[in-house]
């Protein structure tokens, strides 16, 4: 998987890139960096990257001009070895983000990042350049390198060799539930203790109770994921009937 980024603050990213998981997922080869600077793209000796939006209105908008050039640029360079990349730009106004995408793009050879800034960037860009619109959330950021850098945590992880299988297996949102609470040492901290059944050594009540709380957290939290999962028919016999006794035991969580 090969990361591009097109940005006009290539430090933000550049720093993220050298530490922990994703340095040494680099340094094994099993991903691939690259910040492209869109100032280096601009015309004038100022490298102008904005301008006034046509129509008037508060605030500055980033020019076709640069993007388009910094973008002929790299899909130019990624022909030569045989594929597309997947054009993303980060926007407030694009389809919400989730693990189902996630995954689809962590199964991409190489995936294009745009960052915004200011107000945003001219329609035509989006229009002949980009694939996914794709928002973070549903708020505001200054900066469309911190939502480039969640797509990007959320998806290298997914990348095979970066992490170990068994480690994705049971993480919120794999089964449609949140993960379950989790305990190490010491095994009592405060007045607090570790559950024992954990202590136990009993692999299938182990089993059973993460599962029983998957459940209830997310019951409790997200109750909009349970009737999700509902929906799509994500859940095995047994989960189906611990639902329905959480439910029967604490009504308040039946949405």
């Amino acid at each position: 998987m090969k990361y591009t980024i097109l940005t006009l603050f290539p430090e933000i990213s550049d720093a993220y890139f050298a530490s922990s998981i994703m340095a040494k997922a680099i340094s094994r080869g099993v991903l691939e960096y690259r910040a492209v600077n869109i100032r280096d793209y601009a015309a004038d000796r100022h490298h102008t990257c904005d301008d006034a939006p046509y129509g008037g209105g508060p605030g500055m908008l980033m020019l076709a001009e640069p993007l388009g050039r910094a973008l002929d640029s790299v899909l130019l360079s990624s022909k030569s070895g045989q594929h597309k990349p997947r054009v993303i730009y980060l926007s407030p106004s694009g389809s919400p983000f989730n693990q189902a995408m996630a995954k689809e793009f962590a199964a991409e050879k190489e995936l294009v990042l745009l960052c915004g800034r200011y107000e945003g960037i001219d329609q035509r860009i989006i229009d002949m350049y980009v694939d996914d619109e794709i928002s973070v959330g549903d708020y505001v950021l200054s900066s469309g390198e911190v939502a480039a850098l969640i797509l990007i945590d959320a998806t290298y992880r997914l990348v095979e060799q970066v992490i170990t299988p068994a480690s994705l297996e049971e993480e919120s949102f794999e089964r449609g539930l949140l993960e379950y609470p989790q305990y190490t040492r010491p095994e009592i901290y405060g007045t607090l203790k570790v559950p024992d059944v954990l202590m136990s050594g009993h692999h299938e009540n182990i089993r059973r109770w993460r599962l029983e709380k998957s459940v209830e957290k997310t019951l409790t939290l997200r109750p909009d994921l349970i009737r999700l999962g509902e929906e799509r028919l994500l859940f095995d016999e047994e989960t189906r009937k611990i639902i329905e006794e959480k439910r029967l035991t604490n009504c308040e969580w039946s949405g």
